[in-house]
């Protein structure tokens, strides 16, 4: 052996090299650890009332605002595509203080439940948010006090009627976004005392207040002034996430939530070994963006870098993953 270190002499025992299992495409799949299917991705959309037409979302380049017969076409082409599910936000013409168009049966999300059941049925899992902030004048995600801070309990109260429209409407499975305290097991209550027992629940369990939502606000035209720091979690936080999903898990949940993912991927792994439920965590608006813009100046290949972006979230333990590519993920895995 040379003063460096290196081998000089011949090799008289086996000689350890990783790289022989990465020589042909063949091999690399035949080995890989992690996958990435269509099955494990979830398409968000927005369907906007009273609109004709798709309406594009500027800070979201390729995502739109869904008319009711736009939004039928996308979930359509996700059924074909094979995806685990789509999640619906609605985006109402009109607000107010409460919320109301939340728990309207005429409301745009209702609506929209019912459209969507109605065309593809159960080749795809019809899940909705289940939030006010979409339909509240001042942006929050609950009912606020007259001193303007989100009372918790009248809250939950609304949670559980908007769970019950959208149950009424033909949902597979509501995804309370509020971060409020005791909401999974309202939802829970609510639903099975209505006799929507198989109505499941995505808690999002681990929602931090991020700077990456920000294109988000656009995507559903958000009222909201200020942050909303006294209800999602503080993102220096990592062992909060991790009791909130246990909490969830002990209050009904079928699956727990990481959202953000990319900027929270050791919560999400910390949340996985924890829970023996499925866990989902959500791509968010930000963490697209920050792809696209990148992409569009030529600094990165855009379609490898979508792949390895969901990969990673795979990685880190999520069994589902809640991405705007899904689609294009999809047909890029078909190849």
């Amino acid at each position: 052996m040379s003063e460096h270190g290196a081998l000089t002499g011949p090799v008289t025992g086996p000689t350890v090299r990783p790289r022989r299992l990465r020589t042909t495409p063949a091999l690399r799949r035949m080995v890989a650890e992690t996958s990435l299917e269509a099955r494990q991705l979830v398409l968000p959309l927005f369907v906007r009332e009273g609109i004709d037409e798709p309406k594009p979302i500027s800070s979201m380049p390729g995502v739109v605002q869904h008319s009711r017969d736009s939004l039928l076409k996308a979930v359509a082409e996700a059924a074909d595509l094979g995806l685990g599910g789509v999640m619906l936000f609605g985006i109402p013409e009109s607000k107010d203080a409460t919320g109301s168009g939340a728990i309207d049966p005429a409301g745009i999300l209702n609506l929209a439940i019912t459209d969507v059941v109605a065309e593809v049925g159960d080749t795809l899992t019809v899940m909705s948010d289940l939030c006010l902030d979409e339909f509240t004048d001042h942006g929050h995600c609950g009912v606020l006090t007259p001193d303007g801070k989100v009372d918790n309990d009248r809250t939950l109260a609304a949670y559980a009627e908007m769970a019950l429209a959208q149950a009424h409407a033909g949902v597979d499975m509501v995804g309370p976004s509020g971060m409020m305290d005791g909401q999974v097991a309202v939802v829970r209550a609510a639903l099975d005392a209505a006799e929507h027992t198989d109505v499941s629940i995505l808690a999002y369990s681990a929602k931090y207040a991020s700077a990456f939502f920000g294109p988000f606000r656009e995507a559903v035209d958000s009222s909201l002034q200020g942050d909303r720091r006294t209800y999602q979690q503080d993102p220096a936080n990592a062992r909060e996430g991790v009791r909130e999903a246990l909490l969830d898990v002990a209050e009904g949940a079928d699956i727990v939530m990481v959202k953000p993912a990319l900027a929270y991927l050791d919560v999400l792994r910390q949340v996985r070994d924890a829970v023996d439920v499925p866990v989902a965590a959500y791509n968010i608006s930000g963490e697209y963006s920050m792809v696209e813009a990148a992409a569009a100046h030529g600094w990165i290949d855009r379609e490898a870098a979508i792949l390895e972006t969901l990969t990673s979230i795979r990685r880190a333990g999520a069994d589902v993953v809640l991405t705007y590519w899904a689609a294009e993920a999809a047909r890029l895995l078909a190849r």
